[in-house]
Formats: C-alpha cells, sequence, structure tokens
C-alpha cells in the first residue's frame, strides 16, 4: 500500500489552483502576511496632534467565489509533522493514499512554535498573542462563534476529552474511539480556548469525546486525536492507523455529500514560513483524484476558505489570506 500511494501521489500532475490543467510547480517560498493600518501625525500652525491610534480591525464581508456552500466542514488536525516526513513515507501509507486520491496543498504553512498560537491563529485569524502553551483564556472573536452566529452549528470533537466543560490542562489517558488510548490536551483544543465558549455551559456543551462522534451532529466539526494519535507523542504510523480507521465514517456518512474534510496539522518541525511546511489534504466527494495545489496556503488560508464557503466576515488575517481553490 505505502509504495503504490507514493507512486501514485508522485505521479500525480499539480495544478494552479481553479485551473484543473496538469503542470510541473515547485512549492514557492512566498507567504502572504496581513498588514494593519498605521497612525498619522495630524499637525494645526500651533499644535501637532496626538498621533491616532490604529482602528482594530473589523471583519469583512466575503463574497463565496470560487468555494462551494458546503453542507458540513469536517477539520482533522495532527501534530508537529512537515510535510517530507509524512508525504512520501512508509509510515503513512494512509495519509499518501489520501494524497493520490483527493487533493493536496503542496506548499502550506504554519504560522508559528509552538501549538496553542496555531490552533488560535487557524481560528481567530491572529495568534492573540498567545506565545507559548499555557493555559490561556483567549477573548476574541472566533470560527465557532461565527458559526453559531450564521445560524449553523458546530460540535468539537475532542479525544480523550472527559466532558462537563472539563477546562483542565489535561486528562488521563483513556480508550476512547479509534487508535491508541492517549491523553486530551487542552492546548490542542481551540474551542475551549475562548472565554465566550468556556464561560457559557451552552456553548461548551458542544465539546465532547470522541466516542460520541456523529458526522451529521453539526455543519462544523472540528476532530483532535489524542495526543498519541495526533503524533504529537505517538509515531506518525500511530497517526497514520487512527486516519485510517476513522475517516471512514465521515466518507461513508450521508453527510459527506457535498462536505470537505481537511486535514492537516499544527505545525512543523522547522521555521520555514514561522512554523514550518505542513502536510495539508483536502476531500471531497468530486475532488479531481491526486490533484496538487501549488499556491502557498497556510492557517489564515484555511480559515479564509471555511468563512468564503458560508458567507461569514472574515477574522483577522484571514482577510488578506489567499483562499484555498481546489476543484471541489
Amino acid at each position: 500500500m505505502a509504495v503504490a500511494a507514493s507512486i501514485a501521489l508522485a505521479a500525480c500532475g499539480s495544478a494552479t489552483p481553479g485551473s484543473g490543467a496538469p503542470t510541473s510547480a515547485v512549492p514557492s517560498a512566498a507567504e502572504s502576511t496581513g498588514a494593519r493600518p498605521t497612525a498619522s501625525l495630524g499637525a494645526t500652525p500651533s499644535t501637532i496632534s496626538a498621533p491616532t491610534p490604529a482602528p482594530t480591525p473589523t471583519p469583512t464581508a466575503s463574497p463565496r467565489g470560487g468555494v462551494p456552500d458546503f453542507s458540513h466542514v469536517y477539520l482533522i488536525i495532527f501534530e508537529n509533522k512537515e510535510y517530507s516526513e509524512v508525504l512520501g513515507s512508509p509510515s503513512a501509507p494512509f495519509f499518501n493514499e489520501l494524497a493520490a486520491k483527493y487533493g493536496l496543498a503542496a506548499d502550506f504553512y504554519a504560522e508559528t512554535h509552538p501549538s496553542e498560537p496555531n490552533y488560535i491563529a487557524l481560528t481567530s485569524g491572529g495568534t492573540q498573542g498567545v506565545t507559548d502553551d499555557g493555559d490561556v483564556n483567549v477573548n476574541a472573536d472566533n470560527l465557532f462563534d461565527q458559526v453559531s452566529a450564521s445560524g449553523r452549528t458546530w460540535h468539537a470533537y475532542q479525544q480523550s476529552y472527559p466532558g462537563g466543560c472539563f477546562n483542565g490542562s489535561s486528562s488521563s489517558a483513556v480508550t476512547d474511539g479509534p487508535g491508541l488510548p492517549g491523553e486530551y490536551a487542552r492546548r490542542h483544543d481551540p474551542a475551549i480556548l475562548y472565554t465566550s465558549i468556556s464561560g457559557k455551559a451552552s456553548s461548551c456543551a458542544n465539546i465532547s469525546n470522541l466516542a460520541s462522534f456523529d458526522p451529521g451532529a453539526a455543519d462544523f466539526e472540528f476532530i483532535t486525536p489524542n495526543i498519541i494519535n495526533d503524533m504529537h507523542d505517538g509515531s506518525i504510523a500511530d497517526g497514520d492507523n487512527f486516519l485510517k480507521a476513522f475517516l471512514p465514517e465521515i466518507t461513508s456518512s450521508a453527510a459527506f455529500a457535498n462536505s470537505v474534510v481537511f486535514i492537516t496539522f499544527d505545525e512543523g518541525s522547522s521555521d520555514i514560513h514561522g512554523g514550518g511546511q505542513i502536510p495539508t489534504i483536502v476531500i471531497t466527494p468530486n475532488m479531481t483524484p491526486g490533484y496538487r495545489a501549488t499556491a502557498t496556503y497556510d492557517h489564515y488560508s484555511l480559515l479564509r476558505t471555511i468563512e468564503q464557503a458560508w458567507g461569514l466576515p472574515y477574522l483577522g488575517n484571514a482577510a488578506t489570506a489567499a483562499p484555498m481553490l481546489f476543484p471541489y
């Protein structure tokens, strides 16, 4: 399986997003960044006014062009692996099979290190000043609240999560759904990091363990394996085995029709573009097999793509990020 998947991946044609035409491309090193307005000094003949504070950016209305109005969006996130460690690796035959069968973002990057600020960036459009893996409580607009405000629903499935709006740093390793037993880590659960969710029982009730997974339960479903199955403390093979056992719960369900699965990582092991080049696979029922998007994307691009699909306002750096254009 590993050899066949690697051969298929190597043989597939590259294409620029939206073209559908095979090309040959080397991933670019460019990375888009958002810029805040700069303050200006105003002057009169007798006085100089104080600097005008830079305005707080407000979300920008988003057109849906190029991205479908998905019925469901599933986001599965793994940990701490570079693109080159997974794609082409004999330890990850299922990842490589998926890359050959569906779509691959061949030039996708994380923002920073360590884990937590990347989860926050992915769901709020910025790191919100978080620079470590501490037990933070973030007061910021976020994707989960956006989804609710739009009349849609969300659910976070966190493997080994003990339930009851648990807000501790971690919990004991337990068996919870596919894969190996492992601990839940709060820093890998972005929903509970936001005060608008952790401080409201009806919102944090949308976080549950993986054994309760239902592909049709919500419009947006955020899935984090435990720290063994997400490759943080486990091996690449552990993560690959988990995904092979879990993913069919989505792709074989009726809810998968007109839906998308994004599989990505929080960060790599290098500092390229801040957080390393990470594997990112895009799965839809009608994806062109072996499609390779060679445009440069990052977590902000993924956030923008979800917001654009559902006509949500763009949060933070998602406003200037490139949407992930695939033959959905």
